[in-house]
């Protein structure tokens, strides 16, 4: 028998946070509709959506969270990357990997204190 062995790399550049957060999306500033992010990194968000969205479709998305008591928001545009059906009936028909393409000003550095503030509670 061979003593090899497979190693599997992470392709991830940013590590993701499991989070479960309201998400407000529309395509080209259309109709907006909701949908659920089920996690996060730096890098993009995996969506729970209701429609069908074709991969490559830029939307303008919103994340909404609570900061201490206010509730606090991030907008950037991303891009639709990889699509299938959802296992989660509840939160939407189809889950889609979103890439952040960009930020509304310092909209990227409220994604980075949220991530830490996710992370430094789950370590605990």
């Amino acid at each position: 028998m061979s003593d090899q062995r497979i190693v599997i790399g992470e392709r991830r550049r940013h590590p993701r946070f499991n989070v479960e957060l309201p998400l407000d999306y529309s395509i080209e500033n259309n109709d907006h509709y909701a949908g659920v992010a089920a996690n996060a990194s730096r890098g993009g968000v995996v969506a729970y959506l209701p429609a069908a969205i074709i991969v490559g479709t830029s939307l303008n998305i919103e994340i909404i969270f609570a900061r201490g008591f206010e509730l606090s928001s991030i907008r950037a545009k991303a891009k639709v990357v990889w699509s299938n059906l959802a296992p989660k009936v509840t939160w939407g028909g189809y889950r889609y990997g979103l890439e952040f393409e960009n930020f509304q000003e310092g909209d990227a550095q409220k994604l980075r204190a949220l991530l830490k503030a996710v992370g430094e509670e789950h370590n605990r």
